[in-house]
């Protein structure tokens, strides 16, 4: 790192520090790829606003309870480096600093966290079970479908199937539980069979009366063998005690016995609590809730769904509302609809309406536009933050018109008796959950397009007395509200991904068909190129396909930060290999440790980054081959990064791979190909001048 980048750095570092508190408040820092991420041990202290306008950042935001601040690719390294090192907390990995994070939530944040990680691992089977439902729902209603033996059997199945699912969610949510708190999953499936057991009376027929209860005394208590369907709260519970339970016996019983012993220990004592302690309370605090919920409906009425959807956005805003999966799979076992579903979903589209609000007062923006339509784009799929954090919550009348919105939509909700099947999807995809009862579907419409109005017509009539930000204010955001990208400082060569990890810009690539590459290579963060640099581009430069599958939009990637082109615009695919290739002749810039993330720029200077997967730097370089290194020079089609694929995705992370135009210099805009299939070697990306 050469004498003025360092001072550079130092500068921001010092002021960075400045601005999280100080050295004392830092608790750990890290970096990904794009990410200086820090831990703080008291958030309000940093000044985020403030920290948006540090020389280089391109966005700011706060999530997982670490500071993010988006530097862009290669750069981040550079400037992770002087900011550690003046902080004294060198090497220290993500791993490391999501325990920091961690260590810092209090109890009922670390509940929350711990059930929305419960219901992610088993979302898959909840959302095809309730989309099985609300199918059924629809061809069982249809005459031509009664009529036919064919399609009748085919829906008979079809509900036997989302059935089934749902009559085995206990054991699921047992399983899933077990693996969060740390016990062996199949632990968690052998109480969740427990639960299930033919030898008990089933729950439901047993609340009917229709099933005789066998009472067993132990120690003199009563204990009635019904089984369990429905109990999700009290396989949460079991999860989590079975868990305790495990990794208690795995460490005490010694280790001859211990394959024998600890898994017999387990299952006898979490069966003897789930009948006698667990089993009653999570049925009263299931029950609680369920009655709870119903005493809303039934003696607030409208009141109590107004308020509700209103304020729906707003638990988002703080993370309380993961707790929301559990107490609707309560709600469902209990009465089979949820009106909870349908209360969030309007109040989530009256914050698309109100982003459509704030998007049409400062239409002539250009950066506005590339900011909202994403957002909304979002928000019809049931995802707000970027809408919530990037615009609403940023400019404040925005989140306002879109609560008002959602409490209008939740007078329609309550009024028509709008309810849902299932769980897990609102807005556009919601409506497949409809309950079809009483023209669900046209009330599902009603009540979303009444919310939409909502928050988009307050959100103009607010924006004319609140709207006080310059016409200029709205700037690139990432999809958890971070800044974007800002526009390059002067003479300082933009905010561009950095060179090779030395900061000295690699090897030039030769232009093809020419001799030796000269020495050094396009401008790096300091805007300065060294002789023999990248030639002058063309009219047109192309960037060929670089893996195989189905290239998609940017705005498809399953990343907001991506998604909402924070880092810069470009194309992404869905691979069907697991091998990245160069787009074009030119220089490898920086392979990323971690094998997951690769800088290059192109023979005329172009750069990219083009990253494979999401959040794939946790797995901090597992399954990833590099068959490049910094500084190489390559040629189009040659192979830079392989990678398993299949392992990766068994790991839980989406494997599309954006390649992304970090800095394209004014003057040139990009022309992807159509969406569609796509090889190594066809045309991906256009750059053109003009």
């Amino acid at each position: 790192m050469d004498a003025n980048k360092r001072q550079r750095y130092e500068k921001i570092s010092i002021e960075l520090t400045g601005l999280v508190g100080g050295r004392e408040n830092i608790q750990g820092v890290a970096h990904c790829a794009t990410r200086l991420r820090i831990v703080l041990k008291d958030n309000d202290l940093a000044d985020l606003k403030a920290i948006e306008d540090v020389d280089l950042a391109k966005g700011v935001f706060v999530a997982g309870d670490q500071v993010q601040i988006i530097f862009g690719a290669g750069l981040v390294n550079d400037v992770y480096e002087v900011f550690a090192e003046q902080n004294n907390m060198k090497n220290m990995s993500l791993s490391d600093l999501k325990t920091e994070a961690n260590k810092k939530m209090n109890p009922l944040q670390r509940i929350i966290k711990a059930l929305s990680d419960v219901f992610v691992d088993i979302m898959p089977g909840i959302l095809a079970a309730a989309l099985l439902t609300g199918l059924s729902g629809v061809l069982g209603n249809l005459e031509f479908v009664k009529a036919s033996d064919t399609l009748y059997g085919i829906n008979r199945l079809i509900n036997i199937s989302s059935g089934a699912i749902f009559g085995f969610l206990p054991l699921a949510v047992s399983y899933s539980a077990c693996k969060r708190f740390g016990g062996r999953p199949i632990l968690g499936i052998v109480m969740g069979c427990i639960m299930l057991s033919d030898s008990l009376a089933n729950a439901y027929s047993a609340a009917q009366g229709t099933v005789e209860v066998t009472t067993l005394h132990i120690f003199g208590m009563g204990v009635d063998l019904v089984g369990f369907q429905g109990g999700i709260i009290v396989a949460l519970l079991m999860g989590f005690v079975t868990a305790k339970l495990d990794v208690f016996f795995e460490k005490k019983v010694p280790e001859v016995i211990r394959l024998l012993i600890s898994p017999l220990l387990t299952t006898l004592v979490g069966a003897l609590l789930l009948f006698t302690v667990i089993g009653p309370a999570g049925r009263g605090l299931s029950s609680g809730i369920t009655n709870g919920l119903v005493w809303m409906t039934q003696n607030l009425g409208v009141v109590g769904y107004a308020v509700f959807s209103g304020l729906q956005q707003l638990v988002v805003i703080t993370g309380l509302h993961h707790i929301f999966g559990a107490i609707e799979a309560q709600l469902l076992a209990d009465t089979g609809r949820n009106f909870i579903n349908p209360l969030m979903s309007v109040a989530i589209i009256a914050q698309g309406g109100a982003v459509l609000g704030y998007l049409l007062r400062h239409r002539d923006n250009g950066k506005t536009r590339e900011l909202c339509i994403p957002s909304f784009i979002s928000v019809l799929f049931g995802i707000t933050e970027p809408a919530l954090f990037g615009i609403n919550i940023r400019y404040k009348f925005p989140i306002i018109g879109g609560c008002i919105g959602g409490a209008l939509g939740g007078i329609v909700v309550y009024f028509t008796d709008l309810a849902a099947v299932g769980f897990g999807t609102t807005v556009l995809p919601g409506i497949a959950l409809a309950d079809p009862a009483g023209n669900g579907y046209v009330n599902y419409v009603l009540a979303h397009a009444v919310a939409i109005a909502g928050g988009f017509i307050m959100t103009l009539v607010l924006g004319r007395f609140m709207d006080k930000a310059p016409a200029d204010a709205a700037a690139f955001a990432s999809g958890n509200g971070g800044r974007g990208a800002a526009s390059s400082n002067s003479g300082n060569g933009g905010q561009g991904a950095a060179l090779s990890g030395s900061g000295n810009g690699g090897q030039g690539a030769a232009p093809s068909g020419s001799g030796d590459a000269g020495q050094g290579g396009p401008a790096g963060a300091s805007g300065q190129e060294s002789s023999g640099g990248p030639s002058e581009a063309p009219a047109e430069e192309i960037f060929w396909g670089y893996a195989q599958g189905q290239q998609i939009a940017m705005e498809d990637v399953p990343d907001e930060t991506f998604a909402n082109k924070v880092l810069g615009d470009g194309v992404a695919v869905l691979p069907e290999t697991g091998k990245v290739y160069a787009p074009a002749d030119g220089t490898v810039l920086s392979v990323f440790d971690t094998k997951h993330a690769v800088c290059f720029a192109s023979r005329y200077g172009t750069e990219i980054l083009i990253h494979i997967g999401v959040d794939t730097v946790n797995l901090q370089g597992k399954y990833f081959t590099a068959h490049v290194k910094d500084g190489d020079a390559v040629k189009q089609g040659q192979l830079l990064i392989e990678f398993d694929k299949e392992k990766i995705e068994n790991a839980g992370y989406a494997t599309a791979i954006p390649m992304i135009f970090t800095d394209l210099p004014d003057g040139k805009r990009l022309e992807p190909s159509a969406p569609g299939a796509m090889a190594k070697n066809t045309k991906a990306v256009i750059v053109r001048k003009g």
